[in-house]
């Protein structure tokens, strides 16, 4: 279906389904978590939630991560990117409400572990793969992994419903 051949009365019967439809994302974007398991020899150590981070939040943390300087037409450029901090930062961000107070942000465990803030946490207490790992699923829920071939089977698969 072509929205070009559409006339106004058919795009009119459409626009209660298309709002239907955004509102359903939007809160879909707000609910989704998914439960990271963190396991060593067979036994689980602890869990948390993650959920989506936006495309904004996510740049920020990107940005945090990097450092920058001016070229010689004074125009800022990325030099180096901080890996283990970007994850850690995006762990944290993705990091259920309940869940960062439960875990990164609680002050024994700061204690405990001689760490300063909740993303110290998260790089002291996660294995690099683990890491990995974590952020591979939250970049899953963000709609990062999606490929544009994977998007176009799955509308054409509704349009058949």
């Amino acid at each position: 279906m072509n929205d070009k051949n559409l006339d106004n009365e058919e795009l009119l019967e459409m626009e209660p389904s298309i709002i239907d439809g955004l509102l359903r994302a939007y809160e879909d974007n707000k609910e989704e978590t998914k439960e990271i398991v963190i396991s060593r020899k067979g036994k689980t150590l602890f869990t948390f939630n993650v959920q989506p981070v936006s495309e904004e939040k996510y740049d920020e943390i990107q940005d945090k991560a990097t450092k920058f300087k001016n070229n010689k037409a004074g125009i800022k450029v990325p030099i180096e990117t901080n890996h283990p901090k970007m994850r850690a930062m995006l762990i944290y961000e993705a990091t259920t409400k309940e869940d960062r107070a439960r875990l990164w942000d609680n002050k024994k465990y700061w204690d405990a572990t001689g760490s300063l803030t909740g993303m110290h946490l998260i790089e002291k207490v996660l294995r690099a793969g683990e890491k990995s790992a974590v952020v591979q699923v939250i970049d899953d829920i963000s709609g990062y992994m999606l490929e544009a071939e994977d998007m176009l089977k799955n509308s054409s698969v509704q349009e058949e419903e």
